[in-house]
């Protein structure tokens, strides 16, 4: 069993700062203003000879009634916590101890989980006070680090060595993320779209467990967030993202991060899951999001969630095909669920549109049928003569998958319209069955060693 370490506190202490430096990459998102983590993110860390895996939790804040997005942080963290072998109580050394600092350190040692106290922001002379103030607390010495600038790490080893040398605590804990080369062999799935269309309550649909924060908020989802579970004897790894607005409407600070976050999610996955509001006519924005998908490379599906709230379906269902069939020609057929994420009505539909999704997405075909495909197609349509000359197309052959990408060879490669390449790709799609899946073809000459100068 992986040993996991949470870490917790007040908000702006520091606590994704120390996660993104245990971890060795920017994956949770830091910024000067408080309660920006809201969901919790676990990666693999490593401290020295220490491995293991580590939670960055949202800011421990006292109050809130019992349905406000405050007390739906609070209770992401007990989640995390509960899977934690160790929790790192991070307090900031240079503003000085906290009445809420006190308030969670008791919380913390009611909860049983073994704790290392962590003065954070100990790089100057201002955190003395704080640092010596933090042994109020009563959860023993606290180790003097600095996060952002990567001081007393070492110190943070031995306290935290002296726990593993221990072994994990005794826990239910489903293992969260992926882990080492495991992750290599999992099929990696974004769930991307507009605010508030769903996105979160799918992806805890799909986990079996309230793992995401949900709200009729927009924008409760900040940070895209990993998860790894099963489905249907398959290992997978779900990424939940922040909404995407038009750019123009993006003035924050904190959401533009959160907005680049989602970004690297699509440029990582391999299928993304574009979710919609079905009750809604198609937005622009959405048609905006596929095409980053698709403009990635990456396999779609589109995902049009609150299915059991559309009165006329069959109406609602031949609006959507039109509006993708025409906005989205340059990827015909991409494939589409409606599904009811609150109900779980038509998840299982979804699962089975990924599959079949990342499957295109991943094929390889033989140069032989490529090239009867390619004399039927020059055959029911010829290439247009270009300044007086005749275009020709030698061969062609597959020279990547994921997306799949072809190398067309012509006389005159920097030639060929775009109008032409198009109807080629819409001819591969209906011939190998690349229905949704973006196509690169790269068009590449041929030199005749016969003709005079070698002539192309």
């Amino acid at each position: 069993m992986t040993y996991t370490i949470a870490i917790v506190g007040r908000p702006n202490v520091g606590k994704s700062t120390l996660f993104n430096r245990l971890v060795g990459r920017r994956l949770a998102l830091v910024h000067d203003r408080p309660g920006v983590t809201r969901d919790w993110r676990a990666g693999e860390a490593k401290l020295g000879d220490l491995v293991f895996r580590v939670i960055d939790t949202a800011g421990l804040d006292d109050g809130g009634e019992a349905d406000d997005l405050v007390s739906r942080m609070r209770g992401q963290t007990d989640r995390a916590l509960a899977e934690a072998d160790l929790a790192l109580f991070v307090v900031d050394a240079r503003a000085g101890l906290m009445p809420e600092d006190a308030h969670f350190a008791r919380w913390l040692r009611k909860s049983g989980v073994p704790a290392v106290l962590v003065a954070n922001k100990c790089e100057g002379a201002r955190s003395d006070a704080g640092f010596y103030d933090a042994f109020a607390l009563g959860l023993g010495e606290p180790v003097a680090i600095s996060a952002e600038h990567a001081q007393g790490l070492a110190d943070l080893h031995d306290a935290i060595a002296v726990h593993m040398a221990r072994g994990p605590r005794a826990r239910q804990a489903p293992a969260e993320g992926p882990i080492g080369d495991e992750a290599k062999r999992r099929i990696e799935i974004a769930i991307v779209g507009r605010p508030n269309v769903g996105k979160s309550t799918l992806a805890n649909r799909l986990v079996g467990e309230e793992r995401m924060m949900t709200g009729a908020e927009p924008g409760v989802t900040r940070d895209a967030v990993s998860v790894g579970f099963v489905h249907e004897g398959r290992n997978l790894i779900l990424v939940d993202t922040a909404g995407l607005r038009r750019q123009s409407r993006v003035t924050d600070s904190v959401e533009e991060l959160a907005v680049d976050d989602t970004l690297r999610a699509i440029k990582r996955c391999q299928v993304a899951i574009v979710v919609i509001d079905a009750t809604e006519p198609m937005h622009k924005q959405d048609l905006s999001v596929a095409d980053m998908v698709v403009t990635e490379g990456r396999a779609i599906v589109i995902a049009a969630n609150k299915w059991d709230l559309v009165q006329d379906r069959d109406r609602a269902r031949h609006d959507l095909d039109d509006r993708i069939e025409i906005s989205l020609a340059q990827v015909r057929g991409v494939p589409v669920a409606p599904i009811s994420a609150s109900s779980g009505e038509g998840v299982d539909r979804l699962m089975v549109r990924v599959f079949e999704a990342h499957e295109r997405w991943s094929r390889e075909i033989g140069t032989a049928a490529l090239n009867r495909f390619l004399e039927g197609a020059l055959e029911a349509h010829s290439p247009p003569a270009v300044s007086g000359r005749r275009l020709k197309f030698r061969y062609m052959t597959q020279i990547a998958a994921r997306p799949p990408g072809f190398a067309l060879f012509t006389n005159m490669p920097g030639k060929v319209p775009e109008s032409y390449l198009r109807y080629l790709a819409h001819g591969m799609r209906e011939a190998f069955d690349l229905r949704g899946v973006p196509i690169r073809l790269h068009v590449r000459g041929t030199r005749n060693p016969f003709a005079p100068g070698g002539e192309r």
